[in-house]
């Protein structure tokens, strides 16, 4: 487990902020945040100090890469702990729209199997 923890603040024009504060007070370790997708290292991550200590922000842009049909995710970790602090998943193109069509699909059969008890008991109960 990590003395840091990442949460999100922002998601905007293809780049993901987020805030990092040390947990353990004792600890003055400064951290070594890397981000990757597909296994391999994204660039242009930068920290950067708060007014606070043992505060910063974390800006991870998204790679083009990751742009595409499909679901993509890029994990954000603490380098030095080899912990996951936190990811984002990014779904968009042909694969978004088949699993949108499965998802109604499923909602229109469950929905009849509804109507149809439905009508079973009002019929059973006069």
């Amino acid at each position: 487990m990590s003395v840091f923890t990442l949460t999100k603040t922002r998601f905007r024009d293809g780049l993901w902020e987020g805030l990092l504060v040390r947990q353990q007070q004792g600890a003055e370790q400064v951290p070594e945040i890397v981000a990757s997708f597909e296994d391999r290292p994204i660039r242009g991550v930068t920290l950067t100090d708060t007014a606070e200590p043992g505060r910063w922000v974390v800006e991870v842009p998204v790679p083009v890469e990751a742009l595409g049909d499909g679901v993509s995710t890029v994990l954000i970790r603490d380098a030095r702990e080899e912990c996951v602090l936190a990811s984002f998943t990014l779904v968009a193109g042909e694969a978004l729209a088949e699993d949108i069509r499965a998802e109604v699909s499923l909602l229109r059969a469950e929905l009849d199997l509804l109507k149809r008890a439905f009508r079973k008991h009002c019929r059973d109960t006069g």
